[in-house]
């Protein structure tokens, strides 16, 4: 498991962390069963406080992607992968709804609505570059 943490990035170092894990469960590169390194461990490796790793596994925990068993570790949930795409299901119809709204307060129809969220889909990430 590789994770990267940047100082120069507006995420906060526990943010980062999360999001790394979560998206290495998500790709399968990370799978279900498998141990995370632990608290102390990734810690070190980052060079970062035990307690903003610890901060991290908390939340990975709380959003289900990870399972703590005292005294053995860390280790990635088996339900992670359906828990979490309806997460982001539901945090993606929020801002739909939103678009919707301000599209019809403007006037702009469902066509050009579709056209608009196709192309900013199908456009290249920059971040991805």
């Amino acid at each position: 498991m590789e994770i990267v943490v940047s100082n120069k990035v507006s995420q906060t170092l526990y943010e980062q962390i999360v999001s790394q894990i979560k998206a290495q469960i998500m790709s399968g590169e990370l799978k279900a069963g498998e141990a995370l390194p632990s608290i102390r461990a990734l810690a070190k490796s980052l060079q970062i406080s035990v307690l903003t790793v610890q901060k991290a596994y908390d939340i990975l925990q709380e959003d289900g992607f990870i399972e703590t068993t005292a005294g053995k570790g860390c280790y990635v949930s088996v339900r992670n992968q359906d828990f979490y795409l309806e997460e982001q299901q539901k945090k993606i119809e929020g801002c739909l709804n939103d678009a919707i709204e301000i599209a019809r307060m403007s006037g702009i129809s469902l066509d050009k609505l579709v056209s608009l969220l196709t192309l900013l889909y199908e456009e290249e990430n920059p971040l991805l570059q």
